[in-house]
Protein backbone atom coordinates (compact mmCIF):
# COMPACT_ATOMS: atom_id res chain seq x y z
CA UNK A 1 0.00 0.00 0.00
CA UNK A 2 3.22 2.39 0.44
CA UNK A 3 5.37 4.32 -2.03
CA UNK A 4 8.92 4.50 -2.31
CA UNK A 5 8.99 8.12 -1.61
CA UNK A 6 6.52 7.74 1.57
CA UNK A 7 9.30 6.01 3.34
CA UNK A 8 12.19 8.12 2.10
CA UNK A 9 13.55 10.35 4.60
CA UNK A 10 13.03 14.45 3.93
CA UNK A 11 15.29 16.19 2.30
CA UNK A 12 16.73 18.94 4.18
CA UNK A 13 19.24 21.65 3.08
CA UNK A 14 22.65 23.05 4.48
CA UNK A 15 22.00 24.68 7.96
CA UNK A 16 18.51 23.17 8.18
CA UNK A 17 17.59 21.70 11.85
CA UNK A 18 17.47 18.17 11.47
CA UNK A 19 16.91 17.51 15.39
CA UNK A 20 19.04 16.71 18.07
CA UNK A 21 20.16 13.91 19.93
CA UNK A 22 17.54 12.47 22.49
CA UNK A 23 18.12 10.55 25.85
CA UNK A 24 16.91 7.53 24.32
CA UNK A 25 19.75 8.04 21.23
CA UNK A 26 22.17 8.55 23.73
CA UNK A 27 21.82 5.66 25.42
CA UNK A 28 21.90 3.70 22.54
CA UNK A 29 25.49 5.30 21.22
CA UNK A 30 26.65 4.98 24.90
CA UNK A 31 25.41 2.69 27.30
CA UNK A 32 27.86 4.33 30.13
CA UNK A 33 25.83 7.15 30.14
CA UNK A 34 28.26 9.74 29.41
CA UNK A 35 26.83 10.78 25.94
CA UNK A 36 24.37 13.41 26.67
CA UNK A 37 21.46 14.28 25.27
CA UNK A 38 21.19 17.24 23.33
CA UNK A 39 23.71 17.55 20.28
CA UNK A 40 22.42 19.36 17.57
CA UNK A 41 22.37 17.20 14.38
CA UNK A 42 23.15 18.59 10.62
CA UNK A 43 21.66 17.51 7.62
CA UNK A 44 24.03 14.47 6.61
CA UNK A 45 25.86 14.40 3.44
CA UNK A 46 28.30 12.26 1.34
CA UNK A 47 31.55 12.74 -0.13
CA UNK A 48 30.35 15.10 -2.97
CA UNK A 49 28.93 17.26 -0.83
CA UNK A 50 31.69 17.69 1.80
CA UNK A 51 34.47 17.80 -0.84
CA UNK A 52 32.80 20.84 -2.21
CA UNK A 53 32.55 22.59 1.36
CA UNK A 54 36.35 21.37 2.11
CA UNK A 55 37.35 23.49 -0.71
CA UNK A 56 34.90 26.04 -0.59
CA UNK A 57 33.05 25.10 -3.55
CA UNK A 58 29.30 25.40 -3.44
CA UNK A 59 29.06 28.88 -5.31
CA UNK A 60 28.05 28.90 -8.59
CA UNK A 61 30.59 28.88 -11.71
CA UNK A 62 32.84 26.94 -8.96
CA UNK A 63 34.30 23.63 -8.77
CA UNK A 64 36.49 21.35 -7.16
CA UNK A 65 38.27 17.94 -8.56
CA UNK A 66 39.51 15.40 -6.04
CA UNK A 67 42.26 13.19 -7.13
CA UNK A 68 43.32 10.16 -5.22
CA UNK A 69 42.67 6.78 -5.68
CA UNK A 70 39.92 7.47 -8.13
CA UNK A 71 38.99 11.30 -9.42
CA UNK A 72 35.75 13.52 -10.00
CA UNK A 73 35.02 16.54 -10.72
CA UNK A 74 32.13 18.66 -9.42
CA UNK A 75 31.04 22.00 -11.34
CA UNK A 76 28.16 24.07 -10.04
CA UNK A 77 26.03 25.29 -12.63
CA UNK A 78 24.21 28.27 -13.43
CA UNK A 79 21.54 26.38 -14.90
CA UNK A 80 20.49 23.13 -15.99
CA UNK A 81 22.22 20.60 -18.52
CA UNK A 82 20.21 21.09 -21.82
CA UNK A 83 20.04 17.21 -21.89
CA UNK A 84 20.75 13.91 -19.64
CA UNK A 85 24.39 12.25 -20.38
CA UNK A 86 25.33 8.96 -19.48
CA UNK A 87 28.84 10.06 -18.07
CA UNK A 88 27.98 12.68 -16.04
CA UNK A 89 26.16 12.37 -12.80
CA UNK A 90 23.62 15.26 -11.56
CA UNK A 91 23.99 15.84 -7.70
CA UNK A 92 23.58 19.16 -5.81
CA UNK A 93 25.17 21.58 -3.52
CA UNK A 94 24.73 20.85 0.72
CA UNK A 95 22.38 24.02 -0.36
CA UNK A 96 20.41 22.67 -3.21
CA UNK A 97 22.40 24.22 -6.48
CA UNK A 98 22.56 21.71 -9.52
CA UNK A 99 26.49 20.55 -9.63
CA UNK A 100 27.70 18.19 -12.84
CA UNK A 101 29.76 15.50 -11.70
CA UNK A 102 32.18 13.24 -13.69
CA UNK A 103 33.38 10.17 -11.99
CA UNK A 104 36.45 8.24 -13.12
CA UNK A 105 37.12 4.78 -11.18
CA UNK A 106 41.14 5.31 -11.42
CA UNK A 107 43.56 8.24 -10.91
CA UNK A 108 46.55 7.53 -9.55
CA UNK A 109 46.86 3.58 -8.23
CA UNK A 110 49.12 2.86 -12.10
CA UNK A 111 51.17 5.98 -11.22
CA UNK A 112 52.08 5.34 -7.82
CA UNK A 113 53.04 1.73 -9.19
CA UNK A 114 55.38 2.84 -11.39
CA UNK A 115 57.03 5.36 -8.79
CA UNK A 116 56.98 1.95 -6.35
CA UNK A 117 59.54 0.41 -9.39
CA UNK A 118 61.65 3.28 -9.51
CA UNK A 119 61.76 3.03 -5.08
CA UNK A 120 62.88 -0.74 -5.53
CA UNK A 121 65.29 0.13 -7.99
CA UNK A 122 66.76 3.08 -5.43
CA UNK A 123 66.76 -0.24 -2.34
CA UNK A 124 68.89 -1.97 -5.01
CA UNK A 125 71.20 0.43 -5.57
CA UNK A 126 71.58 0.86 -1.64
CA UNK A 127 70.09 4.20 -2.07
CA UNK A 128 68.07 5.11 1.18
CA UNK A 129 65.01 5.89 0.14
CA UNK A 130 62.54 9.01 1.43
CA UNK A 131 58.99 8.61 -0.69
CA UNK A 132 58.80 12.38 -0.57
CA UNK A 133 61.60 13.31 -2.35
CA UNK A 134 61.06 10.33 -5.16
CA UNK A 135 57.27 11.39 -6.08
CA UNK A 136 58.80 15.35 -6.34
CA UNK A 137 62.03 14.13 -8.24
CA UNK A 138 60.37 12.64 -10.77
CA UNK A 139 57.03 14.64 -10.51
CA UNK A 140 58.81 17.73 -11.25
CA UNK A 141 61.12 15.73 -13.69
CA UNK A 142 57.98 15.22 -15.71
CA UNK A 143 57.68 19.00 -16.49
CA UNK A 144 60.81 18.84 -18.32
CA UNK A 145 59.42 16.48 -21.02
CA UNK A 146 57.64 17.29 -24.39
CA UNK A 147 54.24 18.89 -24.21
CA UNK A 148 52.94 15.68 -25.44
CA UNK A 149 54.68 13.34 -23.82
CA UNK A 150 56.56 12.53 -26.95
CA UNK A 151 53.73 10.84 -28.02
CA UNK A 152 53.38 8.10 -24.93
CA UNK A 153 50.82 6.61 -23.80
CA UNK A 154 49.75 5.42 -20.62
CA UNK A 155 46.17 4.06 -19.54
CA UNK A 156 45.89 3.85 -16.07
CA UNK A 157 43.10 0.81 -15.61
CA UNK A 158 43.15 -0.88 -12.90
CA UNK A 159 39.43 -1.59 -13.22
CA UNK A 160 36.69 -0.29 -15.76
CA UNK A 161 35.67 3.12 -16.83
CA UNK A 162 32.15 3.91 -17.80
CA UNK A 163 33.24 7.41 -19.53
CA UNK A 164 35.41 5.83 -22.03
CA UNK A 165 32.97 2.90 -22.49
CA UNK A 166 34.98 0.24 -20.34
CA UNK A 167 33.87 -2.78 -17.76
CA UNK A 168 37.24 -3.42 -17.23
CA UNK A 169 40.28 -2.49 -17.26
CA UNK A 170 44.35 -3.81 -18.17
CA UNK A 171 47.14 -1.10 -17.18
CA UNK A 172 48.94 -0.33 -19.93
CA UNK A 173 51.87 1.47 -21.39
CA UNK A 174 52.17 1.76 -25.21
CA UNK A 175 54.94 2.95 -27.27
CA UNK A 176 56.09 3.22 -31.20
CA UNK A 177 59.33 3.00 -31.98
CA UNK A 178 59.57 6.13 -33.31
CA UNK A 179 58.01 7.84 -30.11
CA UNK A 180 60.25 9.91 -27.83
CA UNK A 181 61.24 7.62 -25.16
CA UNK A 182 62.95 9.41 -21.60
CA UNK A 183 61.75 9.25 -18.23
CA UNK A 184 60.68 12.95 -18.32
CA UNK A 185 58.26 11.80 -21.08
CA UNK A 186 57.50 8.49 -19.78
CA UNK A 187 55.82 10.13 -16.17
CA UNK A 188 54.32 12.91 -18.06
CA UNK A 189 52.49 10.03 -19.92
CA UNK A 190 51.66 8.91 -16.64
CA UNK A 191 50.30 11.57 -14.87
CA UNK A 192 48.30 13.07 -18.29
CA UNK A 193 46.76 9.37 -18.45
CA UNK A 194 45.61 9.90 -14.00
CA UNK A 195 43.19 13.12 -15.32
CA UNK A 196 42.49 11.84 -19.02
CA UNK A 197 39.21 10.07 -18.44
CA UNK A 198 38.24 13.28 -16.05
CA UNK A 199 39.15 16.03 -19.19
CA UNK A 200 37.06 13.66 -21.42
CA UNK A 201 33.90 13.75 -19.39
CA UNK A 202 34.65 17.19 -18.47
CA UNK A 203 35.14 18.34 -22.00
CA UNK A 204 31.29 17.49 -22.27
CA UNK A 205 30.23 20.83 -20.00
CA UNK A 206 32.88 23.22 -21.62
CA UNK A 207 32.37 22.18 -25.03
CA UNK A 208 28.62 21.08 -25.96
CA UNK A 209 26.93 22.30 -22.89
CA UNK A 210 29.30 25.43 -22.90
CA UNK A 211 29.50 25.52 -18.97
CA UNK A 212 31.69 28.23 -17.71
CA UNK A 213 33.49 28.30 -14.27
CA UNK A 214 35.84 30.39 -12.65
CA UNK A 215 37.24 28.72 -10.62
CA UNK A 216 38.50 24.93 -9.78
CA UNK A 217 39.78 24.02 -6.63
CA UNK A 218 42.04 20.58 -6.39
CA UNK A 219 42.53 18.63 -3.29
CA UNK A 220 43.99 14.67 -3.45
CA UNK A 221 46.76 12.81 -3.28
CA UNK A 222 47.82 13.84 -7.05
CA UNK A 223 48.55 17.42 -5.44
CA UNK A 224 50.83 16.63 -2.77
CA UNK A 225 53.97 17.69 -4.93
CA UNK A 226 53.00 21.43 -5.02
CA UNK A 227 52.42 22.67 -8.52
CA UNK A 228 52.63 19.35 -10.50
CA UNK A 229 49.40 18.16 -10.28
CA UNK A 230 48.18 21.64 -10.81
CA UNK A 231 49.81 22.15 -13.59
CA UNK A 232 48.89 19.25 -15.09
CA UNK A 233 45.08 19.74 -14.24
CA UNK A 234 45.49 23.09 -15.67
CA UNK A 235 46.14 21.97 -18.87
CA UNK A 236 43.75 19.07 -18.99
CA UNK A 237 40.77 21.48 -17.89
CA UNK A 238 42.04 24.48 -19.71
CA UNK A 239 41.10 26.18 -16.42
CA UNK A 240 42.96 27.86 -13.32
CA UNK A 241 43.45 25.22 -10.73
CA UNK A 242 44.29 26.24 -7.03
CA UNK A 243 44.70 23.87 -3.96
CA UNK A 244 44.35 25.15 -0.61
CA UNK A 245 45.73 24.11 2.43
CA UNK A 246 42.52 22.58 3.99
CA UNK A 247 41.63 20.68 1.12
CA UNK A 248 43.68 18.14 2.19
CA UNK A 249 41.61 17.45 5.00
CA UNK A 250 38.19 16.10 2.83
CA UNK A 251 35.10 14.73 3.70
CA UNK A 252 35.64 15.05 7.90
CA UNK A 253 36.70 18.77 7.78
CA UNK A 254 33.74 19.35 5.02
CA UNK A 255 30.76 17.56 7.23
CA UNK A 256 32.33 19.70 10.50
CA UNK A 257 32.11 22.96 8.37
CA UNK A 258 28.30 21.70 7.70
CA UNK A 259 27.90 20.92 11.31
CA UNK A 260 29.76 23.93 12.64
CA UNK A 261 27.12 26.32 10.11
CA UNK A 262 24.10 24.93 10.96
CA UNK A 263 25.12 26.17 14.72
CA UNK A 264 27.35 29.23 14.10
CA UNK A 265 25.47 30.95 11.24
CA UNK A 266 23.92 33.60 13.58
CA UNK A 267 23.31 35.98 10.89
CA UNK A 268 21.25 33.85 8.53
CA UNK A 269 23.87 33.83 6.05
CA UNK A 270 23.71 31.39 2.95
CA UNK A 271 26.13 28.95 3.05
CA UNK A 272 27.96 30.65 0.46
CA UNK A 273 28.46 33.56 2.30
CA UNK A 274 28.87 32.01 5.75
CA UNK A 275 31.81 30.05 4.20
CA UNK A 276 33.64 33.23 2.58
CA UNK A 277 33.09 35.41 5.76
CA UNK A 278 33.24 32.91 8.59
CA UNK A 279 35.80 30.28 7.13
CA UNK A 280 37.88 30.61 4.41
CA UNK A 281 37.89 34.49 5.03
CA UNK A 282 39.06 35.42 1.15
CA UNK A 283 41.69 32.99 1.09
CA UNK A 284 41.47 31.23 -2.51
CA UNK A 285 44.97 28.99 -2.13
CA UNK A 286 47.19 28.95 -4.43
CA UNK A 287 46.74 29.37 -8.18
CA UNK A 288 48.42 27.85 -11.24
CA UNK A 289 47.11 28.99 -15.12
CA UNK A 290 47.47 26.74 -18.03
CA UNK A 291 49.76 27.76 -20.69
CA UNK A 292 48.82 27.32 -23.96
CA UNK A 293 51.80 24.98 -24.75
CA UNK A 294 50.52 23.11 -22.01
CA UNK A 295 47.05 23.03 -23.61
CA UNK A 296 47.26 22.67 -26.70
CA UNK A 297 50.04 19.53 -25.43
CA UNK A 298 47.81 17.68 -24.07
CA UNK A 299 44.89 17.73 -26.40
CA UNK A 300 47.22 16.65 -28.80
CA UNK A 301 48.19 13.87 -25.88
CA UNK A 302 44.40 13.05 -25.72
CA UNK A 303 43.35 12.68 -28.93
CA UNK A 304 46.03 9.91 -29.75
CA UNK A 305 44.66 8.45 -25.99
CA UNK A 306 41.27 8.11 -28.00
CA UNK A 307 42.21 6.41 -31.11
CA UNK A 308 44.65 4.40 -28.39
CA UNK A 309 41.02 2.88 -27.26
CA UNK A 310 41.18 0.02 -29.17
CA UNK A 311 44.51 -0.93 -28.08
CA UNK A 312 42.71 -0.88 -24.12
CA UNK A 313 40.06 -3.02 -25.47
CA UNK A 314 41.79 -5.71 -27.40
CA UNK A 315 43.56 -6.24 -24.08
CA UNK A 316 40.22 -6.34 -22.04
CA UNK A 317 39.18 -9.17 -24.23
CA UNK A 318 42.05 -10.76 -24.52
CA UNK A 319 43.24 -11.72 -20.89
Amino acid sequence: PWKLEDILPRVLVAGADAGYLTAEGARRLDVSGHLKPGAPFCPPEGDAGTGMVATNAVLKRTGNVSAGTSSFSMIVLEKELSKPYEVIDMVTTPDGYPVAMVHCNNCTSDLNAWVNLFKEYQQLLGVPVDMNEVFGKLYNNALTGDPDCGGLLSYNYFSGEPVTGLTEGRPLFVRSATDKFSLANFMRANLYASVAVLKIGNDILFNEEHVQVDRITGHGGLFKTPGVGQRVLAAALNSPISVMETAGEGGAWGIALLAAFVVNNRKGQSLPEWLNDCVFLGNAGTEIAPSREDVEGFNKYIETYKRGLAIEKAAVEAK
